[in-house]
């Protein structure tokens, strides 16, 4: 048997030195990369806080001019619809059809309403009492004298009658 040299051979130690040298300029080629992205990420992440800061900025005053709007719209509520129920008109047998026909001539009497501030409509309140009151509704060869049970002023005017006499 034969002694192996004691030195390696020159073959073997230029394939040691290769991955020696590879892995150093890999490790180096590496780390420059990585900072290259990181650098990339602290400037995108300071852009994006300073975007988060302007957004930020604009939603408040955004949402503040959007209460002081609100506060504005609630002082000039205007009303948009009126609804009118008669209640007693089982007592004096009024049949639906004939309700119904009532309460839509009142409503028609009321249409000029529609499209005013709620706080005119409410300070009118006697001229329109006095408006239904004193009109004499005529359907089916009867005539009806309404009387206001209650008013409610909101977008919605509602207004609740009582049928006073018919004839």
């Amino acid at each position: 048997m034969k002694a192996p040299p004691e030195r390696l051979s020159f073959g073997w130690a230029k394939f040691f030195a290769g991955i020696f040298f590879g892995s150093l300029i890999s490790w180096f080629v590496f780390i420059y990369m990585h900072g290259i992205t990181q650098e990339q990420q602290i400037v995108l992440i300071s852009n994006l806080k300073g975007e988060i800061i302007d957004l930020k900025k604009s939603n408040s005053t955004l949402i503040e001019n959007h209460e002081r709007l609100n506060e504005e719209n609630k002082k000039n509520l205007i009303v948009q619809e009126i609804k009118v129920s008669i209640l007693n008109a089982e007592q004096y047998n009024i049949n639906k059809f004939t309700k119904h026909q009532v309460e839509s001539a009142v409503v028609n009497d009321l249409n000029n309403l529609l499209t005013q501030d709620i706080k005119s409509v409410s300070q009118n309140r006697e001229l329109l009492r006095r408006a239904i009151e004193n009109k004499v509704y005529k359907k089916d060869d009867r005539r009806f004298k309404l009387e206001i049970d209650t008013i409610y002023f909101d977008t919605v005017l509602e207004i609740t009658l009582k049928i006073k006499s018919t004839k």
